[in-house]
């Protein structure tokens, strides 16, 4: 209670008002600057997506946003961008492989209305974000994987390609030489792609997609695909998405808990450094610690959102009317030195 009492006091501090919404400067544990305005309280629409490969997917989705176009055609045509960009190394085309040198690829997207759809450990096509979103559409199921995923893809009229560029296989062969297996995650070697979008209609979605972990076993899936750890939203709540080590963000099911702290009243984030504490309460000791990072990010139905990590390097990008594209960087509880 007392942290949720001294929010409030700073909060009150800086003259934040009801119709205000904050932004929050980076800073190690989370200090928050009240004094940087963003937008209306009823900020949409609004996109949010993890990392800096963020802003060209933004760009694409608020495109489709303001054409008036369904919000999952915008999230897919957002982060197809990244997927398809062979500079981009840890989603789609141009994500590094498995130990075996193959791009397996994992993504789940959402809508407003809890309906899911996610493949994972999806082989030889590019866009595992179109495959997920016609799982959604066209099956009874939320999930599909491995070989049954391809082979939905290809009735579903996606062409078969290699991953593997000519880059991603040297980088391969070179690991090979030592074949040492730390997932290392910050702004110079970071994974995944999440968005999250309030629309104009005042409803949520997101999307996240993944060629995972560079050097994992093959087979290993991570958060990313799965409905409550990498994603999840409730759109009478808000919506969370995670970036980071899969398997700390599974062991705590830790976007489905950042939207039920939100649920509880906490601002998007302050439940994303909940979250980030409570994995870091549960991972101190833990073999991951060493290289451990995770992040997330969320957004209320008030158009509020914020972000914690647990160490710095963390970044995102954001999109508004009121003041466009842009990173943020987001608060954090360490340096990659603690």
């Amino acid at each position: 209670m007392s942290h949720r009492r001294d929010f409030i006091k700073k909060a009150a501090l800086g003259t934040i008002g009801i119709s205000t919404v904050y932004g929050y400067a980076s800073s190690q544990d989370g200090e928050i600057n009240s004094e940087k305005p963003l937008a209306d309280a009823q900020n949409k629409p609004l996109i949010i997506s993890t990392w800096n490969h963020g802003l060209p997917a933004n760009e694409e989705a608020w495109k489709f946003l303001e054409s008036g176009k369904p919000t999952l055609d915008a999230i897919e045509a957002g982060v197809r961008i990244p997927e398809g960009d062979p500079k981009v190394r840890s989603v789609g085309y141009g994500g590094l492989p498995d130990r075996e040198g193959k791009v397996t690829l994992d993504a789940c997207i959402m809508d407003h209305n809890s309906d899911c759809g996610s493949v994972s450990f999806l082989q030889d096509i590019k866009h595992p974000i179109s495959v997920a979103k016609k799982v959604l559409q066209e099956t009874p199921h939320i999930m599909l994987s491995g070989e049954g995923a391809k082979q939905f893809a290809l009735s579903q009229g996606f062409k078969p390609e290699n991953l593997l560029t000519a880059q991603s296989e040297k980088d391969w062969k070179k690991w090979l030489e030592e074949s040492k297996y730390k997932p290392v995650i910050n702004i110079e070697n970071h994974d995944t792609i999440s968005m999250l979008v309030l629309d104009g209609e005042g409803n949520l979605s997101g999307g996240c997609t993944t060629s995972g972990a560079a050097w994992k076993m093959h087979g290993r899936i991570g958060d990313s695909p799965i409905i409550g750890a990498g994603l999840f939203l409730d759109n009478e709540v808000g919506a969370a998405a995670a970036t980071g080590l899969g398997e700390a963000v599974i062991r705590t099911a830790g976007s489905a808990m950042v939207v039920e702290l939100m649920r509880q009243g906490r601002s998007p984030l302050e439940a994303c450094k909940e979250i980030v504490e409570r994995i870091y309460a549960k991972h101190q000791d833990h073999r991951d610690m060493e290289y451990l990072q995770v992040g997330f990010i969320a957004i209320n139905k008030n158009g509020d959102y914020g972000s914690y990590s647990l160490r710095s390097g963390f970044n995102y990008a954001v999109y508004d009317r009121d003041k466009g594209n842009r990173m943020e960087d987001a608060s954090f509880k360490m340096t990659w030195d603690n």
